[in-house]
């Protein structure tokens, strides 16, 4: 049995859930998010918590109870507090800037990268060496995070790269005489 598809999802005040078949719509201040489940899950909302129950006893009835409170969950987060993923980058002369809604990464290529921040997620640069992108969809803020440290991985040898705050990069030897 899923333990984690047990236990209901409570909705703190300033949040509103509403479901329509199996689609789950939440609101709170920071905007409004849905999700559909599949058909093998039942979504209930009941006092002030969203609980979800697997239809029968099938191995992807049981996958998905567990991945479908998980998503309303993140729904619940989202339009609370949101989602955050700060970068940082390190490298002589590498830095980041924003520009109206693009972000100008210098990053060792002979020209500088220009990246455009896609709608539903805030990205900014505290300082040079530091990027945070922001939104209440941890799919989207995950995916950004990752299309801008793509750019230049941390590499193995000297660290340069960007990469996630508190990511930890194995670092290799080397060459010797």
């Amino acid at each position: 049995m899923s333990r984690i598809g047990k236990r209901p999802v409570e909705l703190p005040s300033g949040v509103e859930a509403s479901l329509s078949g199996q689609k789950i719509s939440v609101k709170g201040p920071k905007g409004t998010r849905d999700f559909t489940a599949t058909d093998d899950v039942t979504l209930a909302v009941e006092d002030n918590a969203v609980t979800v129950t697997p239809r029968g006893k099938s191995k992807r009835a049981r996958q998905q109870w567990g991945m479908t409170r998980t998503m309303v969950e993140n729904l619940v987060t989202g339009v609370t507090t949101g989602f955050k993923k700060e970068l940082e980058i390190t490298g002589v002369g590498y830095r980041a800037q924003m520009q109206g809604n693009t972000l100008k990464l210098a990053l060792g290529y002979s020209h500088d990268v220009n990246f455009d921040v896609p709608d539903g997620v805030t990205v900014t640069a505290p300082k040079q060496t530091d990027i945070v992108v922001e939104g209440i969809d941890q799919q989207l803020v995950g995916q950004v995070a990752a299309n801008i440290r793509e750019w230049r991985a941390p590499e193995p040898y000297k660290g340069k790269g960007i990469r996630y705050k508190g990511e930890f990069i194995f670092r290799k030897e080397g060459k010797k005489k």
